[in-house]
């Protein structure tokens, strides 16, 4: 409840009185009334906004708000990176070095990015008010949104080519279809040459990517036209669900969020069964502890539970922001990372238990089969599914779950874009003006995709999924961390999310002190020692897409995506210290102070504005004669 403003004393006559912020002007005595002397005093006319901005909305509920992110950080990592991962860095062993990233790395940036969006009610950009030097950060953030929406949703358009291809008895990369016997006629014999394409990755290569065609890079070639009207579908599914913003989206994520999962259960379920799928989860989880003295095994697990957990790029920021000021965000914080990472482990036993089933068959080790990335989920796991009976069955339903993991990772990135652009320009919000500035949004990503799904499309998919979330979204967490740490104040912020969960259990206060300590020490070494590494892989190592080899052209234009986004910081940081006065130290220390607005951010959810509006007081003499009394004063002295 806001206190009263206390009335100033009444100023002397003629002296200049303000109303609502605006001085009033005297005028002359009316001569009609020449036996009471009178002043008329007007306020400046106000000329009200003809077109108020709509407010902010909110979730409908708070599992919408759960599901959301939920199905966010769930996404295709889950499925086709951290079971090889974990495989390739010894087994069950990957899990210890995963559980201590996670705990010290992953939930202090969640919370971070939670609370930042929470207590501020404002996108990636606009909640930079708090310290308008880190702008910069925000702009970085939108950057790196937009180009993995750029070509993530390539993956949700090969699913759908799938799903189309998967109608089909039998399945056009099963060793069933006529077009595949010359490849298929020593199946029954030794399948040791490891040379020889099998039937799914020659339909993948020819079929679907027509990659055969292409020398690389330099060479794209025609557009995929199948292909195209998938990208086309897969842009118009995110236009129609994103139309109405998280009101929208909020109610598709509960069948999208939740569907994976039915899935995943019933292909453990279903792998429990076949013949060898206990040797694929053997191999799954084998332990080898030598492993545990390899920088790359905890680079790897530092750079599985920063991507999968969506951190950096803004959506978790902006999904925040639509939250109730007094919303759990600890609890939630809690629940959404730890079952993210659950997941992860899970998925692994669907996938190992068949892949070690298609090992049986082919007679050859689990390791041989196994892969990650589109090479697992459009490759070996489809060849493995083409084993089993009713494998059409089984085919939908696997790259249905591919879809909706991918449709809700791209909602989060899509609303992180639309949320920062809106939050800058309201007039956005208007539903006409929305949904024209998302169509032609998502219809620019559409035309900029139709690179990706040209015959030479994978090598710059491959390109830009390798650069544009590599060492530029480490810097991004980075000075994120440090940012709100040392400039905006580590104290500050945790009292900022005291106030936010004031109403909830004690032990949620009590875990303020072990982020604080994460946000100071040990997050910020973490993550430079991720930077690190990335930067010794980038120097020693050269970019590859089977047998084919980046050239340095190529390379150089990777490296600028992630200069790109990374770059916005000091740049917006110079910008804002130019528009400050004084000497350098001034502007800085005017640079890190937050915004007037960013205080009032705790109380939005009151009703009380204040309207201005043109009107005339008219003051006597009498009124500048005597005391003033404060209106209050007779109900001060009752309560008294």
């Amino acid at each position: 409840m806001q206190t009263p403003a206390q009335p100033a004393a009444a100023p002397p006559l003629g002296g200049a009185i303000l109303m609502n912020g605006a001085p009033l002007e005297a005028v002359p005595p009316s001569p009609a009334s020449p036996a009471q002397s009178q002043l008329s005093f007007q306020i400046q006319p106000v000329t009200p906004s003809p077109e108020p901005s709509q407010p902010r909305g909110t979730w409908g509920g708070k599992y919408e708000f759960l599901l959301s992110c939920v199905g966010y950080c769930v996404g295709l990592g889950n499925v086709w990176r951290f079971p090889y991962l974990c495989y390739r860095n010894g087994g069950g062993v990957f899990l210890i070095p995963y559980a201590i990233m996670l705990l010290f790395t992953g939930l202090p940036l969640f919370l971070m990015e939670l609370s930042l969006g929470q207590y501020g009610a404002a996108g990636p950009i606009t909640v930079w008010k708090c310290c308008p030097l880190l702008k910069g950060i925000g702009i970085g953030m939108l950057l790196v949104s937009s180009l993995v929406s750029l070509y993530y949703n390539i993956i949700i358009a090969w699913t759908f080519y799938y799903l189309g291809m998967s109608l089909q008895s039998p399945l056009p990369w099963s060793c069933d279809a006529p077009q595949n016997a010359h490849l298929c006629q020593f199946q029954n014999e030794s399948w040791g040459n490891a040379s020889r394409v099998s039937a799914s990755e020659a339909f993948w290569n020819e079929q679907v990517l027509g990659v055969v065609h292409s020398t690389g890079l330099g060479d794209p070639g025609p557009v995929r036209w199948p292909l195209a009207l998938c990208l086309l579908l897969a842009w118009l599914v995110i236009f129609l669900c994103m139309l109405k913003g998280i009101h929208s989206s909020g109610k598709v994520v509960y069948f999208t969020a939740t569907f994976p999962y039915v899935v995943i259960v019933v292909l453990i379920i279903r792998g429990a069964t076949l013949e060898g799928s206990i040797e694929g989860v053997r191999f799954y989880l084998s332990a080898d502890w030598s492993r545990l003295s390899s920088a790359q095994v905890w680079n790897d697990a530092a750079s599985q539970i920063f991507y999968s957990l969506g951190i950096g790029f803004g959506g978790l920021l902006s999904m925040a922001s639509y939250n109730k000021f007094d919303n759990n965000v600890i609890r939630d914080t809690l629940v959404i990372a730890i079952g993210n990472c659950c997941t992860s482990f899970f998925a692994g036993f669907a996938i190992f238990s068949i892949l070690g089933h298609m090992a049986w068959r082919k007679k050859v080790p689990v390791g041989e089969v196994a892969d990650s990335g589109p090479g697992l989920a459009f490759v070996a796991y489809p060849e493995a599914l083409a084993l089993l009976p009713g494998s059409a069955f089984w085919s939908i339903l696997f790259f249905l779950m591919l879809f909706t993991l991918g449709v809700d990772t791209l909602f989060g990135n899509m609303e992180g874009i639309t949320t920062a652009v809106m939050d800058e320009f309201p007039s956005l919000r208007d539903w006409r003006r929305k949904a024209v500035f998302l169509g032609l949004l998502c219809f620019a990503f559409y035309l900029l995709g139709l690179l990706l799904i040209t015959e030479g499309g994978i090598y710059w998919f491959t390109l830009m999924d390798s650069y544009s979330t590599s060492f530029g979204l480490i810097i991004i967490a980075l000075f994120m961390c440090l940012g709100v740490t040392f400039f905006y104040g580590i104290n500050k912020f945790c009292q900022d999310i005291v106030d936010m969960i004031c109403r909830c259990p004690p032990w949620c206060s009590q875990l303020v002190l072990y982020f604080k300590a994460c946000w100071v020490v040990f997050t910020p070494g973490l993550l430079l020692f991720i930077l690190f590494y990335i930067f010794l892989d980038l120097s020693s190592t050269t970019l590859h897409y089977g047998t084919y080899q980046y050239p340095r052209w190529g390379e150089a234009l990777g490296i600028c995506m992630g200069v790109v986004t990374c770059i916005q910081i000091p740049l917006w940081a110079a910008i804002a210290l130019f528009k400050e006065s004084g000497t350098l130290a001034d502007r800085f220390r005017k640079a890190i102070r937050p915004l007037n607005s960013w205080r009032t951010a705790s109380s939005r959810d009151a009703s009380h504005e204040i309207i201005d509006v043109p009107y005339t007081v008219n003051l006597t003499d009498n009124d500048f004669t005597g005391g003033w009394q404060s209106p209050h004063s007779d109900e001060a002295s009752i309560c008294g």
